[in-house]
């Protein structure tokens, strides 16, 4: 491209040339599994069978390349798919991964299972909200340092430029999972992440009716590298009919997350008032420990809020089943605000203990603010909040 767009226009266009002969203003979601070869291995298009490439996801994907502002991004079938093809690229047999005590339980178990119970990696979880933790666990034998920031459900961040110096220092890969803040509002690329991981299925597509994942990055063999594993090892990159609706998502990204965010941030100030409640995190917050790193790295706060009741277990349950505007739903990034107890939901495949050791207690409660009018969402909680 010839010009340095803002993102806001980036989201929008210059999806190439699937566009096309016909002109198309919108790409052509491409169903085909496979595609005529002019002679035995030899095709003049390029394209042979969907798992190996596909018109409307090569779009996508250099759509959400520029977006991001990477050279290459790969779209996968899950989020879980994208940390699963970046793991089998970077990591092999007897090699150390430092991670972000505090990343979202899913990728704890894939590691778990993928990386230590079947490549025999070993995988360290540190606080990285503390620098000097990841710089003291980083060691010659690392491979992957994998950080997440703002965590899930806690709203922990890391220093990504800081931790880009400790994996440098170790020629480890730099992984961030960005989900949460996304391109919007953060940019860990510019900041030294060798590789950034969506799950698109959150505010990139922002309607809760397509699940996927992207991985992004400026290497070009490592692109290479996720791609093969997506492709010959797990055989999940992302179907048409979501790079189409990623696609369409995307079109209104930049309004969605403006409105989200100012949502979010009403939201947290009016939690961080109510006497029923005891913690707000919210990296919007000026209470929120980690504020002025925030305020430096990030371009806004996002739109999950997660807080801390001054309540039992069952009166936390009961006060989340008053809610009207909020649905009582796992995932987040749609346009409508969803209320989630992670003892019982989205962290409910962690044990007790892990749970505990994750900072997730039983009066925990997440918040994903949609883009419905603040003083619903606010008059909704404030109904339910009276219960107690």
């Amino acid at each position: 491209m010839d010009h340095d767009y803002h993102l806001e226009t980036l989201a929008m266009a210059f999806d190439g040339p699937e566009s096309g002969e016909t002109g198309d203003v919108v790409v052509p979601i491409h169903l085909t599994t496979t595609h005529e070869m002019e002679a035995p291995g030899e095709s003049a298009h390029g394209y042979k069978y969907a798992r190996f490439g596909n018109p409307t996801r090569e779009a996508l994907e250099r759509r959400l390349a520029r977006l991001t502002g990477a050279d290459h991004a790969v779209a996968c079938a899950s989020g879980t798919a994208a940390i699963a093809a970046t793991c089998l690229a970077t990591v092999e047999s007897g090699d150390r991964v430092v991670a972000f005590d505090g990343v979202y339980g899913g990728t704890r178990l894939l590691f778990e299972d993928l990386l230590v119970d079947s490549l025999g990696a070993t995988v360290e979880y540190v606080d990285a909200t503390d620098p000097a933790n990841v710089e003291q666990a980083v060691t010659d034998d690392t491979s992957l340092v994998w950080m997440e920031s703002p965590t899930n459900p806690l709203l922990q961040l890391c220093d990504l430029s800081t931790v880009a110096d400790a994996a440098a220092s170790v020629d480890a890969t730099y992984v961030m999972d960005n989900t949460f803040a996304t391109p919007y509002f953060q940019r860990p690329l510019e900041r030294g992440a060798d590789v950034v991981v969506h799950s698109t299925t959150k505010y990139l597509n922002g309607h809760s009716d397509s699940l996927g994942g992207a991985v992004v990055t400026d290497d070009g063999e490592l692109a290479d590298a996720v791609g093969h594993a997506l492709a010959y090892e797990l055989g999940s990159p992302l179907p048409p009919f979501d790079c189409y609706l990623v696609g369409r998502g995307l079109r209104t990204f930049p309004l969605r997350m403006d409105r989200h965010e100012h949502n979010a941030a009403a939201v947290a100030e009016y939690l961080a008032d109510h006497p029923a409640v005891g913690q707000v995190n919210y990296p919007g917050l000026e209470s929120h420990p980690q504020h002025d790193l925030a305020r430096e790295q990030m371009d806004g706060y996002g739109a999950v809020v997660s807080f801390e009741l001054d309540a039992t277990d069952a009166e936390t349950r009961a006060v989340i089943e008053e809610l009207d505007v909020f649905t009582l739903a796992v995932s987040l990034g749609g346009t409508e605000s969803l209320v989630d107890h992670p003892t019982t939901m989205s962290a409910s495949y962690l044990s007790a203990e892990g749970r505990a050791a994750a900072g997730i207690s039983d009066s925990l409660v997440r918040l994903a603010v949609g883009i419905e009018h603040e003083a619903d969402l606010i008059a909704d909680l404030d109904r339910a909040l009276s219960k107690l």
